[in-house]
């Protein structure tokens, strides 16, 4: 995490500067673009459903259990898939998986670099993917689009890499904002998932972002909130009691969902097709799960909005759970198109509607809302957006407090059962290790004086080339590399042997000084009051493992600094977490008092 102590002209608590500006106007017109390709999916899905189940060409709300085909609707999601596996064979192998890995993989090891294809084809996938049945949602695609968009439009601008990260994820979390009129909580998985920093440089254009596009999706009615929920419940202890074993649960419910979708990718991996073919078998798995029970296919939206009005009976929870938890792994792991958000609260809140049975009283769909984001939130690993998701899903800030204890809860069994969540696996599995935790560089922390070395070993500037070729060559010289000093204490530059074997080539006398030597060329210095993160750029530039330290008022030597050094620093960050000690023990010490009385009677 950069810091402000890069240098010590201007020392503050950021390091952003007026250009964050000009990426928020930029994020502004991503916003724009992003929120119609989100209107655009949503429409296309609508549409590539009303073909697929109806074969009407129309964009009317027809809902899917009205369907003609019968049992030949097994059939459809068999022919979306084999769209989709072309697509991605014959267009970009990006369209496949959820989208939020693939948004993950090109931030960090991509340079945020998203292809025009990536932009065009994942919306067009997924409307077929879950046009034609696919029990998944439109947000992880919808992320992937808003984010090639952002991508694209920073493609075309002299950006910096950051710059353009940010841009990427002002676009996906305008695109979440679009689908479901959630912009804090896209801001928050912004922060929790996507950028991989907490800076006012990448978090001002987002929330710009996000909050432009809720202000014109408002102004085209899109409707918000999408559930609307007025139920609460009173805290007491046993609600406390109940909003934990929610958040239980809902962890445990997370970690099975995980392995169950790895599952079926690993068995997906094992069979002798091409992967293009692997989508028809998950589309297969997908059609017979719908004869079962149709309201596991699509978005499933509807099922969401019964749950929250308490009309879902625990039995009628159990099959959608079981059903939908099976076909969407299965599909997802065959490697078709779609998103993880709306299935999970889906599969969460069947759990909370079959235990509401057997937890305390509440209103009804209290528990269905309880489980559905701590679901999301445990196996998303963001409890905080899943939180904030919640609260802006219905438009009810009273369940707060019950949300984030369910999320946190479902947060801490998740971290403790699983090294990977459903997200950072897939990118872990290509060999990339991710870190989830953010934490201050402890060289932004410490300063050079610090970590110095005061006692210094130097050499004069009157020493022959010779005297300091014998010098560096003696068995009894500890150190590598040596400062050299003139009369009054200044450091004119370093010697180490590799200087000494260049100047010996370039034909210098033998009895040539050190002085003379190093006459007229340029020091690196450090100074003692410097943080480390600045002396490790001036390390790094000057291609050298130590710095002389010198006083800023008399430029005299007062220390040596290296690399070791700096990793000090980091052994001691570690120790901290590591090492357990009590600093406050008055029983011992009352013990050890006695003792000593003991000891002298």
């Amino acid at each position: 995490m950069k810091s402000a102590h890069a240098g010590n002209g201007h020392l503050g608590d950021f390091t952003t500067d007026p250009r964050v500006l000009l990426i928020a106007a930029i994020a502004v017109v991503i916003a724009t673009a992003g929120l119609f390709a989100g209107i655009v999916l949503l429409k296309l899905i609508r549409l590539a459903t009303n073909i697929a189940y109806f074969g009407q060409f129309t964009l009317a709300e027809l809902r899917l259990e009205d369907t003609p085909l019968g049992l030949a609707a097994v059939i459809v999601p068999v022919i979306g898939a084999l769209i989709i596996g072309l697509m991605a064979r014959f267009g970009s192998d990006k369209i496949r998986g959820h989208g939020i890995p693939e948004a993950i993989e090109a931030i960090l090891l991509g340079r945020s670099r998203l292809d025009a294809k990536v932009a065009v084809l994942k919306p067009l996938s997924s409307a077929i993917s879950i046009g034609s049945g696919g029990p998944f949602g439109a947000e992880g695609p919808i992320i992937m689009t808003g984010g090639a968009i952002g991508s694209l439009i920073a493609q075309m601008l002299p950006v910096s890499d950051n710059e353009r990260k940010t841009l990427l994820v002002a676009g996906a979390a305008a695109g979440m904002t679009t689908v479901f009129g959630t912009p804090i909580a896209a801001i928050m998985l912004a922060v929790e998932l996507l950028l991989f920093e907490w800076t006012p440089r990448s978090f001002i254009p987002v929330a710009v972002a996000a909050i432009v596009a809720e202000v014109e999706r408002t102004l085209l009615h899109l409707p918000g909130p999408i559930f609307p929920f007025s139920g609460s419940m009173e805290a007491s202890i046993a609600g406390l009691g109940g909003w934990v074993l929610v958040g239980i649960a809902a962890g445990l419910l997370s970690g099975l969902l995980t392995q169950l979708v790895y599952a079926c990718e690993d068995a997906f991996q094992k069979v002798p097709i091409h992967w293009m073919w692997w989508p028809m078998i998950g589309g297969l798995a997908v059609g017979i799960g719908g004869l079962i029970e149709p309201q596991a296919l699509g978005v499933g939206y509807d099922n969401i909005a019964s749950m929250l009005d308490g009309h879902v009976l625990a039995a009628a929870a159990l099959m959608l759970l079981v059903v939908k938890a099976i076909i969407w792994s299965v599909a997802l792991g065959s490697g078709t198109s779609g998103g993880v958000l709306a299935p999970l609260l889906i599969m969460g809140g069947a759990m909370g509607a079959a235990l509401a049975g057997i937890l305390p009283e509440a209103t009804p769909g209290f528990w269905p809302l309880l489980a559905m984001a701590a679901t999301m939130g445990g196996t998303m690993r963001a409890p905080l957006t899943a939180t904030f998701f919640a609260v802006e899903l219905t438009g009810n800030t009273h369940v707060l407090v019950p949300l984030i204890a369910a999320c946190g809860t479902a947060h801490a069994v998740t971290v403790l059962l699983m090294k990977r969540s459903i997200l950072t696996e897939k990118v872990a599995r290509r060999g990339h290790h991710l870190v989830r935790e953010y934490r201050v560089d402890p060289f932004a922390l410490t300063r050079v004086r610090e970590v110095m070395t005061t006692k210094v070993e130097s050499v004069p500037a009157a020493m022959t080339l010779h005297g300091a070729a014998a010098f560096l060559t003696a068995p009894d010289t500890r150190h590598p590399s040596f400062p050299v000093i003139d009369e009054e204490g200044h450091v004119l530059g370093l010697i180490d042997p590799p200087a000494i074997l260049r100047w010996r080539r370039a034909g210098m006398h033998r009895k040539a000084t050190l002085g003379e030597l190093l006459a007229g060329g340029k020091v690196t210095l450090a100074y003692p009051d410097e943080y480390l993160e600045g002396l490790s750029d001036k390390l790094l530039t000057a291609n050298v493992s130590h710095l002389p330290v010198v006083s800023r008022e008399d430029a005299r030597l007062v220390g040596y600094v290296g690399w070791k050094d700096l990793m000090r620093v980091r052994s001691k960050k570690q120790a901290e977490e590591r090492d357990r000690s009590a600093l406050l023990s008055f029983g011992a010490k009352r013990r050890a008092q006695q003792s000593i009385g003991d000891t002298a009677a």
